[in-house]
């Protein structure tokens, strides 16, 4: 037996990178899963791969934006399931606007996606936790919450709102059983990531200073990045509620070179 075996866990931004990660390590232990994305062919195919062995696995096309659609999807999840044990917020986009040029619609997207997503499942999915006095909430965040660098605009301050949402959703939710915490990763071995190094040699340069420095200098991978979701997600916690573990490859560590008198 696992240590999620007869829990019910839902993920957003399940089909690729941390989430996949998430999903995989979910089913490993025993859990129903079921996972929202956009990526149908990427769920899909996660989902029947899972589903040759005992695991319980089911993929949900979702756009986490749509309080409707979130809404309907949750209500399919708790009619087959009854309850939904944990959810992991982690489905997010990139962004490297410029703070003059970036239009509001472009700015609302992020935001969406970033942060009122995680809004709108945690609203759904709460009833059901409430109801059965017990449940664990996971952001997942960033370290571009507290620390980030230029070209990052808006990220950063979508990721800090996240972990806002989960301070205080903490404390509002606490009272029933339900815990909420926020993990806050560095730079992880994913498409997202990949597709942000290859987009210009600049970012390459980036990449370089990101773990300039440091020992350790390579990125961590997806699979590897799930130990601290793990933690928050098992029950692993224990009561706790409103802790942002966090990893970085050493990242925060980097030296900023001080400005000339």
């Amino acid at each position: 037996m696992g240590r999620l075996t007869d829990r019910v866990v839902l993920v957003t931004g399940g089909a690729r990178g941390i989430g996949r990660a998430i999903v995989e390590t979910a089913a490993r232990e025993g859990a129903a899963v079921a996972f929202f994305d956009l990526d149908e062919c990427a769920g899909t195919a996660l989902s029947g791969g899972l589903e040759e062995g005992t695991a319980r696995v089911t993929f949900h096309r979702v756009d986490v934006t749509d309080s409707g659609a979130v809404e309907a999807t949750v209500a399919d999840v708790l009619a087959v399931h009854r309850r939904i044990d944990v959810l992991v917020n982690n489905a997010g986009r990139n962004v490297y606007a410029d703070p003059v040029a970036m239009t509001e619609e472009e700015w609302d997207k992020v935001l969406d996606v970033d942060l009122k997503a995680a809004f709108l499942c945690a609203k759904h999915a709460l009833p059901s936790m409430i109801t059965q006095g017990r449940g664990s909430i996971v952001n997942i965040a960033s370290l571009h919450a507290k620390l980030t660098c230029a070209g990052m605009y808006p990220y950063a301050a979508a990721k800090a709102g996240l972990v806002g949402l989960t301070r205080s959703m903490a404390l509002d939710v606490a009272q029933h059983g339900v815990r909420v915490n926020a993990v806050s990763p560095g730079y992880i071995r994913t498409a997202l990531v990949d597709e942000y190094y290859v987009d210009s040699s600049a970012r390459s340069r980036t990449r370089t200073s990101a773990s300039r420095g440091c020992e350790v200098k390579s990125y961590h991978s997806s699979v590897q990045a799930h130990s601290a979701d793990r933690w928050a997600v098992a029950g692993w916690a224990g009561s706790s509620t409103w802790t942002r573990p966090g990893w970085s490859g050493g990242w925060p560590a980097k030296r900023v070179p001080r400005r000339s008198p």
